[in-house]
């Protein structure tokens, strides 16, 4: 096995994607691919980012947005605009990726875990309510998981590992460097940059600003969404 690269949410961004893979020098059928979910809607390429995840086996955990368009698919969920506008031609092989995309991803080489939006401090993975591995940014006044950006700390700021958590969902303009967990979601989809994490065969993860010259980015060709809330977008 070669490298791993853990790419942060893409949201439909397949030229943005495909120049991040040559910008680091992507290896298929040698290197690991690895997203951290919300591989669709606001961006311009439903099926062009899926069928590069199914050209190269890539491996992607599921974010709220693909969490979002299977609650319409298997319980009628109503949607707004832009999901129903994807749900609309995704065709079965491609429900099917979304369906086999888990909650988390672990990566015991690298003592690392990928999950879309956080894990709760002191609550083992497995125990977690989903909504929050998908939803979380912050910590409430009582230590309890929140979507909201301001109702408390980063939650990887109170996070102790192990393992080191890999992530997204919180787009901000640089990524979140913590101690125990990196943060990926650098606004692609909102006119900001697409980033991704490369580690060596067998490499763990290290912690802290150690990590950054790890990290590669490109800017995105243009501004698809214009998301509020944040830094970037909510």
């Amino acid at each position: 096995m070669g490298r791993t690269v853990i790419i942060g949410d893409v949201h439909g961004c397949t030229g943005e994607l495909e120049a991040l893979l040559e910008r680091v020098r992507f290896a298929e059928g040698v290197d690991r691919l690895v997203l951290v979910g919300d591989l669709l809607v606001r961006g311009p390429d439903t099926h062009g980012i899926l069928a590069l995840v199914r050209r190269v086996g890539a491996r992607a955990v599921r974010g709220n947005h693909e969490e979002k368009l299977l609650g319409w698919h298997h319980r009628r969920k109503p949607l707004g605009p832009d999901h129903e506008r994807v749900a609309r031609v995704l065709s079965d092989d491609e429900w099917r990726m979304l369906d086999a995309m888990p909650l988390w991803l672990d990566l015991p080489e690298h003592e690392a875990r990928v999950v879309h939006a956080g894990v709760i401090p002191g609550v083992a993975v497995d125990r977690a309510p989903p909504e929050a591995l998908l939803k979380m940014r912050t910590l409430d006044a009582r230590g309890g998981w929140s979507d909201e950006a301001d109702a408390g700390p980063l939650w990887g700021t109170e996070y102790a590992g192990p393992p080191h958590v890999v992530f997204g969902h919180y787009a901000r303009a640089e990524p979140q460097l913590h101690l125990w967990a990196t943060g990926l979601d650098t606004g692609c989809v909102y006119g900001g940059k697409l980033t991704a994490l490369v580690l060596d065969e067998d490499e763990p993860m290290p912690r802290g600003a150690a990590v950054r010259p790890l990290l590669s980015s490109v800017t995105a060709l243009r501004k698809y969404f214009g998301g509020k809330g944040g830094p970037l977008s909510r």
